[in-house]
């Protein structure tokens, strides 16, 4: 998300140090290690290993990519090595449990998964969509056509879907390299991409080597996949050097708990998706709330998303799905239950209109990286590993016809056959639902543009809708914004985020770097709170900004 003009992004740093008083940004990709004496006799040599194709990041695209090169390589009986890097401590640690999933690239990666043992078992046998007000909730029909409608999808535990196509990888010949965060893009030196290289480890909270320090691995490669997710700090590095992006992507973010329930309240394959409270109507996001059968466990995922265009920076993303729980609706499913789980994930929200050029010289960009969320459907796995075979049939037959030698590919074939799929046929049907919502009628202008275009229409009106400004440009000034007053955590329904934090399976040392780096280290003080209070302490599902805002407003106030 981009706040002000300032880029966060992903990384193995330091955020900040207070070094005699003063802020400094201390990841080497802006503090050039040569320039700091701490770093001088480091031996700085990095070992390097060769593969056909690297793919960074294991989730269902990059997985669904490597799975099919091994497919294809197999029907030629050609040698290809391919290797998958993830940065969870294993596959599908990282993938929060609850979904709703179409089958259609299942089906086409595996046409036997069911023999297979894939974990997709519950079909969806009832759903319900609602505007909800303060105490009641509106239904809304649910029939063929409408976006949400979920009959003949699968309820999943995503995590495990994920970590079972980590196993089909495996035993497909990939090398699954999980716990490891590649780190940089490497280039040749006709500006193509090269591969990727992984965290260094062994560094101080201040950017200092420690003892321990070793240098990463470099990984190079003739094609590296890009399937990081949402706005990985790879996929962006890439989308700037090659001038991919042609129009802004929106956001959104999306919070989700799992809670095993009362057995008498479980309904086995029963969603629910709302909108409308605790949100105002000129707000874009929603709810879901899934109930799972797995191995006799009641489980419910019970979720909220927030589109990050809103106006008002006293808004807190988290606190408004805490707020949703109390709802009565939504609290007597849960009540009762015991929480087991918490995430968050940024999502794309731009659909059609924001999807860069895919490919460029040695790499390209599959699954939420190239931004092929469904937004009006609220899916992506099937979009996801549908591109992932897509690049994968590109890349294979790219490799084929320039020889074993070749040093780099560019998957071009890719950016034609994948609007040639479902994946951007779905989303340019779609593509004016969500700028739908973007005018005073909020909510409601969307749905009936939704019902008039979409729904009767079939997507197929001529015009094609705008997102407007980019999301941080439609934040207003803080003393021109109504202050929230959310109510205070009861830990039964309603948590605290530092609580909630502890749910995520996330570690880290004391004294390691954040992973979190600024580019430039004035604005979050002379722009971010000055102008707008902050508003990274409130949307950051994970508290990391709540140090830096206090910091801040202390060094303000010793100026």
């Amino acid at each position: 998300m981009r706040i002000s003009g300032v880029t966060l992004f992903r990384a193995s740093s330091q955020l900040r140090n207070v070094v005699n008083g003063q802020w400094t940004t201390t990841h080497y990709t802006v503090k050039d290690r040569s320039q700091d004496p701490r770093w001088k006799d480091v031996d700085m040599a990095r070992e390097s290993d060769v593969y056909d194709v690297v793919i960074v990041g294991g989730g269902p695209s990059g997985l669904s990519a490597a799975i099919r090169l091994r497919q294809l390589a197999e029907k030629a009986q050609k040698e290809l090595r391919v290797c998958v890097v993830e940065k969870a401590s294993i596959i599908g640690a990282h993938t929060l449990s609850g979904a709703v999933i179409e089958t259609r690239a299942l089906d086409e990666l595996f046409p036997n998964w069911k023999e297979l043992g894939a974990p997709v078992h519950q079909e969806v046998t009832s759903e319900s969509i609602a505007i909800l007000t303060e105490t009641g909730r509106i239904p809304v029909p649910v029939f063929p056509g409408v976006p949400l409608a979920n009959h003949g999808n699968y309820i999943v535990r995503l995590g495990k879907v994920v970590q079972w196509l980590g196993e089909q990888a495996e035993a497909a010949g990939v090398e699954v390299w999980p716990e490891i965060a590649a780190s940089e893009v490497l280039y040749n030196e006709d500006g193509s991409v090269k591969g990727i290289a992984t965290s260094d480890v062994g560094i101080g909270k201040d950017g200092a080597p420690k003892d321990g320090f070793a240098r990463g691995m470099e990984f190079h490669a003739k094609c590296t996949v890009f399937a990081e997710g949402c706005r990985g700090h790879l996929s962006k590095q890439v989308l700037d050097k090659f001038n991919l992006r042609t129009h802004a992507m929106t956001y959104g973010i999306g919070l989700k708990e799992l809670w095993a329930i009362d057995p008498a309240k479980h309904r086995p394959g029963y969603i629910e998706h709302t909108m409308g409270w605790p949100l105002n109507v000129d707000q874009y996001g929603g709810s879901f709330l899934y109930h799972i059968e797995d191995g006799g466990q009641p489980l419910v995922s019970v979720g909220f998303v927030v589109a990050l265009d809103y106006k008002n920076p006293h808004l807190n993303p988290y606190k408004e799905f805490q707020k949703y729980k109390t709802h009565p609706s939504i609290a007597k499913q849960l009540e009762g239950g015991k929480r087991i789980g918490y995430g968050a994930r940024a999502l794309n929200e731009g659909g059609f209109q924001s999807i860069p050029k895919l490919h460029f010289p040695g790499g390209c960009l599959v699954g939420c990286s190239a931004g092929f969320l469904n937004v009006a459907k609220l899916k992506g796995t099937h979009n996801a590993m549908k591109s992932g075979m897509v690049a994968a049939e590109a890349i294979f037959d790219e490799i084929q016809q320039k020889g074993d030698d070749v040093q780099t590919v560019d998957p071009a074939a890719y950016e034609k056959n994948i609007r040639e799929t479902y994946v951007v046929k779905e989303l340019k049907a779609t593509r004016n639902i969500r700028p739908s919502f973007n005018t005073s009628l909020g909510y409601i202008g969307g749905l009936i543009y939704s019902g008039l275009f979409y729904v009767f229409g079939r997507g197929l009106e001529p015009w094609t809708l705008g997102h407007g400004k980019k999301d941080n440009e439609k934040l207003i000034p803080a003393k021109e914004a109504k202050e929230i007053e959310y109510p205070k955590p009861d830990g039964k329904l309603t948590f605290d985020l530092l609580t909630s934090v502890s749910l995520t399976g996330t570690n880290h040392n004391e004294d390691q770097p954040a992973h979190l780096t600024l580019k430039n280290d004035q604005v979050p003080l002379d722009v971010n709170l000055a102008t707008y209070g902050g508003p990274e302490s409130r949307f950051c599902p994970a508290a990391k900004y709540n140090s830096l805002r206090n910091r801040t407003v202390r060094n303000r106030t010793v100026r």
